[in-house]
């Protein structure tokens, strides 16, 4: 079985999104430190407060700490909790796009913007119109950018139906459709939602939306996607039983087929992560606890060489090495 490596163990950085830019691998996780907020079920303990990013020329080479490039300060519309981001480059330009509660407590996406891959980015005034919940993910296919979100419990997506806020929060049934994490078009400038988003809808073997009781499949939050010889590969993490799984389907809206498991639970409550190939190999990028010997909310990035079946299906990797 391949090995992973911790990718900077001297400080705690979660949720990596990677991507090659400019010919090298480039970084985007949260930034964990303790900041001394108890531990619950709303992810308060999360309370990160800015983001650094980082970048490799040879996935086993050393790793380059570009510094913070951007913090809650910054930004106008701000609350607390810098939680998950991601970076798309369009027309020379690059665009971040993070979770973060406004002043109200309520999570949003906003867009910072860089001409560099490595920051620092200026945030726009307002968060995007229309946003809501958290963990945003960017995907450029034939031109088109689509960003993916969504996360329940602390990420709020329970708060929602057909992108409207509910009065108080609601839960699906066990055998009811799954909670959806939702897709959207970017607008050209790549600061707006170019429509409303729309529900992502994973389906099993039989063709049946998964259930809101199949825990250790449907979807919880941390979208990433990806493309693999014409097919688009939807994965995500099932938040509660700490699996990374993953789906396929024929276009970036879906429907979504699940197919398995990619990375089975690690040390510690959350487990997020991106895919993304290099120089011929495909890898991914998550994070564990063993560092901070096992503290939820102090994760450390690592990185593993994904390998896929002949049939397009991906192997399984271990979340615990032995």
């Amino acid at each position: 079985m391949k090995k992973s490596r911790y990718l900077f163990p001297q400080d705690y950085m979660a949720d990596p999104s990677a991507h090659v830019f400019q010919g090298k691998i480039y970084i985007y996780p949260s930034h964990d430190w303790e900041s001394g907020v108890p531990e619950n079920d709303n992810g308060d303990h999360f309370n990160m407060k800015d983001y650094h990013v980082f970048s490799l020329s040879d996935i086993d080479g050393e790793i380059t700490d570009h510094g913070v490039v951007l913090k809650v300060e910054d930004i106008p519309w701000a609350g607390r909790q810098l939680w998950d981001n991601d970076v798309a480059c369009k027309n020379g330009k690059y665009y971040l796009y993070f979770s973060m509660k406004d002043k109200t407590d309520i999570f949003r996406l906003g867009v910072a913007v860089s001409e560099t891959p490595y920051g620092p980015f200026v945030p726009q005034e307002n968060p995007i119109k229309g946003s809501y919940s958290i963990d945003p993910c960017v995907f450029e296919d034939n031109g088109e950018y689509y960003i993916y979100f969504g996360g329940i419990w602390g990420g709020q997506l329970q708060r929602y139906r057909n992108n409207k806020a509910l009065e108080s929060a609601a839960f699906p049934g066990d055998n009811e459709p799954a909670l959806s994490a939702k897709v959207a078009r970017l607008s050209n400038n790549m600061l707006e939602f170019a429509e409303e988003p729309r529900e992502l809808l994973i389906l099993d073997k039989h063709g049946k939306p998964l259930t809101q009781g199949n825990t250790e499949h449907r979807f919880f939050e941390a979208s990433w996607m990806h493309k693999y010889n014409g097919k688009y590969y939807f994965s995500y993490s099932t938040g509660d039983t700490h699996n990374l799984c993953y789906a396929i389907g024929d276009n970036p809206y879906g429907p979504f087929t699940f197919q398995g498991v990619i990375l089975t639970p690690v040390v510690g409550w959350t487990t997020h992560h991106s895919i993304v190939e290099y120089k011929g190999k495909w890898y991914l990028f998550h994070h564990d606890c063993v560092p901070s010997d096992g503290k939820t909310w102090l994760r450390s990035m690592k990185v593993v060489e994904l390998e896929y079946n002949a049939d397009g299906t991906i192997k399984m990797i271990e979340g615990i090495e032995k």
